[in-house]
């Protein structure tokens, strides 16, 4: 048998049936050239920024509080300064005037000692030592006078022109103070 040269045409693709087959939802878009993806980056950016600018804020709100009460704080803190530097200028002060009344006192009281005194130098040394004893208890007087009489600016501002003048005299008179003070400490004191 002779065979046929003629292809023979393939059955046609039936259109499946759209009843029967359930529909499938639509696979996502692929980014079209990179916006989305912009876009979703400018909005987290943005919200980035609003977050910062909201947390400065609030940052600048806490810092403005502390800065009032530290403020305040430090008011009061340098009125009560002022207050106790003020105390401690008046007690500075009574006591000054204290220690130049007793100092006044302690060299009149030694003045008069050595004024009565000065019969018994006289006798067992001459008139010629009791004359500069009597002298020097009229010298010790006036001075107790004077330093009486003087007000403590005045007494400080002779006390440095002193140190000015003379150094070694005021370290001499300074070291003799500080043995006199010594040495009445130590002989109220009952362990010595």
């Amino acid at each position: 048998m002779a065979e046929s040269t003629t292809p023979k045409k393939a059955p046609a693709n039936k259109p499946a049936s759209t009843a029967t087959s359930p529909k499938r939802p639509a696979p996502p878009k692929a980014p079209n050239n990179g916006t989305e993806a912009k876009a979703r980056f400018s909005k987290a950016i943005e919200e980035a920024r609003t977050g910062a600018q909201l947390l400065a804020r609030d940052v600048q709100d806490k810092s403005g509080a502390y800065r009032e009460k530290l403020t305040s704080t430090g008011t009061d803190w340098i009125e009560e300064a002022k207050v106790m530097g003020d105390q401690a200028k008046e007690r500075a002060t009574a006591l000054a005037k204290d220690g130049k009344s007793r100092a006044s006192d302690a060299i009149s009281g030694l003045g008069k000692v050595v004024a009565d005194n000065a019969g018994t130098i006289d006798e067992k040394l001459g008139t010629r030592y009791g004359d500069y004893a009597r002298t020097a208890a009229r010298t010790m007087q006036e001075t107790a006078a004077k330093i009486e009489a003087k007000e403590l600016d005045e007494l400080g501002e002779e006390a440095r022109q002193l140190v000015r003048k003379s150094p070694g005299l005021a370290i001499g008179i300074a070291a003799a103070v500080g043995f006199m003070f010594a040495r009445l400490f130590r002989g109220g004191n009952k362990d010595s």
